[in-house]
């Protein structure tokens, strides 16, 4: 795409991967650097900067990066408090500027729109909130050279899928690695306020209020929680159930609001490449599913950033 100013043209050509929670902006990011060889990976999601919650902040897995360079990916003390736009805007100036310094291109990736645009809008006011006006906000001039990828996916799809997502965190250990992080709160109660907002926290918050974790004493071991317990007490496990509910609500209130906040710098005149990712996240892991994505998200975006690298 065009840069909407020309001294865009004179600074660094990034790559924007957006969309919802679950749509696959992680997956495309390692599909586009490891054909582009040379891209490096800058986080823009505001709860994966931080250290911690691994699971529960959905962050890919060093094992799934196949090599790729990530930046600003568990990078901050959550200890430090909640990061500010402003603070993000100058981590990502100093990331972009770093990756383009060796010649990579920077790919920018996360579902934070309120991030991504304290990052690149040219002008920016900390305490204007573009999103907030009934309307598209006014279009932001950028101070870089970008281009727009939108992997979009339609809202019931992806509410579809959103419990097997959240059952299959829980499977990978969310429960455990939010029990412990409950644990370390109770210890130090001022600790770890950067990742408090994420979602999972407050809403087990609750359960584990009425249900502690054990082992919090110093030099106690840490003990999770045996799933029998809530089979014999069916108001503990009512009380966890309720936990899970509220982590579902919130996530489907959390895509609704990222495809809004998306959707408002489409009209405000930014040229957002959509790729439609609808039939792939449908089709989860069925055979056919690798071909699909190929065809539907990966083929046509590797056109549009070729594109985008060959403009001057």
């Amino acid at each position: 795409m065009a840069s909407s100013s020309a001294a865009a043209h004179c600074h660094p050509k990034v790559v924007i991967i957006m969309g919802a929670t679950g749509c696959g902006k992680s997956r495309l990011s390692i599909d586009l650097a490891s054909h582009f060889r040379s891209a490096e990976v800058i986080n823009s999601d505001k709860m994966q900067v931080y250290r911690g919650l691994d699971i529960t902040t959905n962050k890919i897995a060093p094992a799934d990066r196949r090599g790729v360079p990530h930046h600003l990916l568990g990078s901050l003390d959550p200890d430090d408090g909640e990061m500010t736009p402003s603070q993000f805007r100058s981590l990502g100036d100093a990331a972009i500027s770093d990756v383009a310094s060796r010649g990579s291109l920077p790919l920018l990736v996360g579902g934070s729109t309120s991030s991504i645009l304290a990052l690149l809008a040219e002008r920016f006011v900390p305490e204007e909130d573009v999103f907030g006006g009934l309307g598209p906000p006014a279009r932001p001039e950028l101070r870089y050279h970008c281009c727009f990828l939108w992997v979009d996916v339609s809202l019931p799809i992806l509410k579809k899928c959103l419990p097997k997502r959240v059952d299959g965190m829980l499977r990978m250990g969310a429960f455990d690695e939010l029990a412990r992080y409950y644990d370390l709160r109770r210890t130090d109660p001022g600790g770890r306020a950067g990742l408090r907002k994420a979602i999972g926290v407050p809403e087990f918050d609750q359960y584990f209020e009425k249900y502690p974790p054990r082992g919090v004493g110093p030099g106690d071991a840490w003990e999770p929680e045996d799933a029998r317990e809530r089979d014999n007490d069916p108001v503990r496990e009512g009380a966890y159930q309720e936990a899970l509910r509220e982590i579902k609500k919130n996530a489907g209130q959390l895509m609704k609001r990222q495809i809004m906040k998306i959707r408002q710098l489409s009209e405000s005149g930014w040229e957002l490449h959509r790729l439609d990712a609808t039939e792939a996240v449908r089709l989860a892991t069925a055979p056919e599913e690798e071909d699909v994505w190929k065809r539907q998200v990966l083929e046509p975006s590797v056109e549009i950033v070729n594109q985008f690298l060959q403009e001057k």
